[in-house]
């Protein structure tokens, strides 16, 4: 059966991790390296990064069995690299209760080599269908188009520490990635480095990038801040934790809507409403305007990008010089 891709949200994710049976983490979308920026989500037990895939020069990775007791599995199933990447940090992150699912199967999968656990990921019926679930409703079905070079591609990896190193857990590489040791240091403050030398490759040419983090549920942390509150009798702060648990729960109540909008099939709505236009004579004028909308986009898109090519090629002239 085949995986469908999902939307690159905090929401889709946090309710997609709870569908597979954690408890008590979210997600959350990061919008700046900055260590104060990420101070304020601690304990952080992983990074995910969405990035425009493009083909490179293999990097040195470790085999199988250098890493002891920590999971890393290669992506055999198309469309899968989101849900692998939030396995990689889950099934990394001790103390966390992954439910009974993901325990089972990083137990039963312990000895298997990395091939075999992206191979039986796609054996775990609650993973897929939690990850099937956020499929959009499609019109037709057809075969799978298999990328080119001119496509645009994009993927997800993993940043997690292990063992006192920082790993970059990437499904299609042959194994895991030291970034380094962790030492006294924040193991952040080893990931943050690889993440921007990563986007630094771009040259300004893409802007697309998407980093989120694995965190504690915010509702979890203010539920325990308004009992530790009021069992010290400190109604101040009991009031304040009481609020952030009201935001807390407005905000899950907003993913869970948009969640819903995204599985809902608005397909006969739309044939019901071009049916309409094209009966009040609406429709060729508008069909006309979608297309001059379109080429101006597709202009705009190709201006920018030889833009950037020039720039760097200029840039790189120069440093030859």
């Amino acid at each position: 059966m085949s995986w469908c891709t999902i939307e690159s949200d905090p929401g889709v994710f946090t309710s997609l991790i709870e569908a597979i049976g954690v408890k008590d983490v979210q997600v959350e979308e990061l919008w700046s390296l900055d260590e104060e920026a990420l101070a304020v989500h601690n304990p952080v037990h992983g990074l995910i990064f969405l990035f425009k895939y493009q083909k490179g020069e293999p990097r040195e990775t470790l085999g199988w069995g250098e890493a002891p007791g920590l999971f890393f599995a290669q992506q055999t199933i198309s469309n899968a690299c989101a849900t692998q990447a939030f396995l990689h940090i889950l099934l990394n992150s001790p103390g966390l209760d992954v439910g009974d699912a993901l325990r089972d199967f990083k137990e039963m999968t312990a000895d298997f080599p990395a091939d075999m656990r992206g191979l039986a990921i796609g054996n775990i019926d609650s993973i897929r269908v939690a990850h099937n679930s956020f499929s959009r409703a499609e019109p037709f079905i057809s075969d799978e188009k298999v990328a080119t070079d001119d496509d645009d591609v994009f993927h997800f990896v993993a940043y997690v520490p292990h063992g006192g190193k920082v790993f970059e857990l990437d499904g299609l590489q042959e194994g895991p990635i030291v970034l380094g040791d962790v030492g006294s240091a924040d193991w952040l403050d080893v990931a943050r480095p690889a993440i921007q030398e990563r986007i630094a490759k771009y040259t300004g040419s893409e802007i697309r990038f998407n980093l989120m983090a694995v965190v504690k549920s915010k509702l979890k942390t203010a539920e325990e801040a308004v009992a530790a509150a009021e069992a010290g009798g400190d109604e101040a702060g009991a009031g304040a934790a009481r609020a952030e648990v009201v935001r807390q729960q407005e905000l899950r109540t907003g993913w869970a809507r948009e969640n819903k909008r995204r599985k809902h099939n608005y397909i006969p709505f739309i044939v019901k409403m071009i049916e309409e236009l094209a009966k009040r004579g609406e429709l060729a004028a508008l069909r006309e305007k979608a297309a001059e909308t379109a080429k101006a986009t597709r202009e705009a898109a190709k201006a920018r990008k030889d833009a950037a090519e020039k720039e760097g090629k200029e840039g790189g002239g120069a440093a030859a010089e």
